[in-house]
């Protein structure tokens, strides 16, 4: 067993004991949930317990919701009244006491989800960086909307307003950043959010707590612990969200939706699941090719919703691509996440190696084989990556979502037979195209950004940058994630008007004057 640095091992239990409502650390003195870690710490493998956290319910749940609608107050409440560059320097001060955090969260991420350290540090410090990111980008929607514009005899002053309470639950693979993508643009634009963190990593929202009470009037952020049928359940039949916004699967986000008596008026922000494939061309160039497909089927271990989850090889080099594939894959690193350059580390969920393995042994009953040496050896908490090939459509892992690592192989002749795949999948979220004769590649490209919303050109699939677009088509997403588009999507275009004359004018001119109004002005926010 390799030695755990001092400064990574888990010398104390995390028991978190308090939960946040109502702007109030309460106490909870009801019944606990033991939250374990797959990495061991010991000689013999046994799971690592790193604490608790409460198992919440109805009770709970209905206080956080009254909480938030009191914090809305029919739009009348502090937070979604408050001057923009007032809710500003709330987010200003939570990431401040956030920075003060960055070892302690990034030490949960690797026990949690036995994500590396070089992972987990990016994670947190990009977390950060979109809150600042999403800062500025609020300050220019608001200096493009200070003004009045005058149509057809009206005056108009145009602005972006919150929407409602928000319902915030966040995926186990980016606990901390891809909720947040979702938590911080829900709260800046002046909505109060429910939160539930995901079943795994949960304990390293604990250091974030008081920066949360501490920034944010009361109601403005509640977190609440537990199940999702638990918690998430009673919020959603109280009527009182506006908003689900969910980064997870789309039968949770459908039962959810269900629950809510009026269906019509909740606003939907989902990232869900994905079977992105790559498409590598006969003139691709094969050393980048394997290079992105490494990166980008198993990076994290394949837990990424952008991962590459199927692999359409042209057959002309399927040989050549399989062999050198199939070498780097069992070159690959493997250790817990603090040891150096590791890139295959211990899978957070203990059921996820049997369900591999159950891809792997239907894949090869029904004529595939493990092309790499090491493909599918377990251990106790981590299953090696195997590599499928030939894949053919009677295959679970042809159209199941694997969300770990094993990686399809399959090949084509005609390149509309991995179109047609596409166009009949229910995803639609991003694909790698590999190749460079642009007379292949430029029809390519315009049908494939039909099907998808993300071609990426010899290059792997992925989120960020965070300015740009992120959704999906069909069952992938529904609304847009982006630092642009998030303000955009967790709010809601609301104005005042007036009919151009001296009356009017003068009261406009008053209330600019004055700064009486929150909304009425045309400060700009440096």
């Amino acid at each position: 067993m390799n030695v755990i640095p001092e400064e990574y091992q888990i010398n104390t239990l995390l028991t978190q004991d308090t939960y946040l409502v109502n702007g109030e650390l309460k106490h909870w003195k009801g019944q606990t949930t033991p939250v374990f870690s797959t990495i061991s710490s010991t000689e013999k493998y046994e799971p690592t317990l790193l604490g608790s956290i409460p198992f919440m319910g109805e009770t709970e749940a209905l206080e956080a919701v009254a909480a938030a609608d009191a914090a809305y107050n029919n739009g009348q409440g502090l937070w979604p009244t408050m001057k923009v560059v007032d809710r500003i320097k709330c987010m200003e001060n939570f990431v401040a006491q956030m920075k003060t955090t960055r070892a302690e969260v990034v030490k949960l991420l690797m026990w949690e989800i036995g994500k590396s350290l070089g992972d987990s540090e990016k994670e947190f410090d990009r977390t950060v960086e979109y809150i600042y990111d999403t800062i500025e980008s609020l300050k220019e929607l608001n200096a493009r909307s200070a003004h009045f514009s005058k149509v057809q005899g009206i005056n108009a002053m145009v602005r972006r307003g919150p929407i409602g309470v928000v319902l915030c639950l966040g995926p186990y693979n980016y606990p901390l950043n891809e909720t947040f993508s979702l938590l911080i643009p829900a709260l800046i634009m002046g909505n109060p959010v429910i939160f539930k963190p995901a079943k795994h990593g949960v304990l390293l929202i604990s250091p974030l707590l008081e920066a949360f009470r501490s920034s944010f009037p009361k109601g403005v952020i509640n977190i609440l612990y537990g199940r999702g049928r638990e918690v998430a359940s009673p919020v959603m039949k109280s009527g009182k969200v506006d908003i689900l916004a969910l980064i997870g699967n789309s039968k949770s986000a459908i039962a959810l939706q269900d629950q809510h008596p009026n269906k019509n008026r909740l606003r939907l922000i989902l990232g869900l699941e994905a079977k992105n494939p790559a498409i590598i061309l006969p003139d691709a160039d094969l050393d980048l090719a394997i290079q992105e497909c490494i990166a980008g089927s198993l990076s994290f271990n394949g837990q990424r919703c952008t991962a590459l989850k199927i692999l359409y090889v042209h057959e002309s080099i399927v040989e050549e691509f399989n062999k050198r594939f199939a070498a780097k894959v069992d070159a690959l690193p493997y250790g817990n996440p603090w040891e150096k350059g590791v890139m295959l580390t211990p899978l957070p969920e203990k059921e996820k190696p049997a369900y591999i393995q159950e891809l792997i042994d239907d894949a090869t009953a029904k004529g595939a084989k493990v092309i790499n040496t090491k493909g599918g050896q377990q251990t106790d908490n981590a299953i090696f990556p195997a590599v499928l090939f030939p894949i053919n459509k009677d295959m679970r892992v042809y159209h199941e979502e694997q969300f770990g690592p094993v990686v399809p192989v399959l090949t084509f002749k005609d390149i509309q037979e991995p179109l047609n795949d596409m166009a009949e999948s229910n995803y639609g979220q991003q694909v790698s195209l590999f190749g460079k004769d642009i007379k292949t590649i430029a029809p390519l490209i315009d049908t494939l950004v039909n099907l998808v919303c993300r071609v990426n050109l010899n290059s792997s699939c992925q989120r960020g940058p965070d300015v740009f677009p992120f959704t999906g088509r069909k069952d992938s997403a529904v609304g847009t994630l982006s630092i642009h588009d998030a303000l955009r999507s967790f709010s809601i275009r609301t104005f005042v008007a007036s009919k151009d004359n001296e009356y009017n004018n003068a009261i406009l001119q008053e209330l600019l004057s004055s700064k009486e109004s929150n909304f009425i002005n045309t400060d700009y926010i440096l």
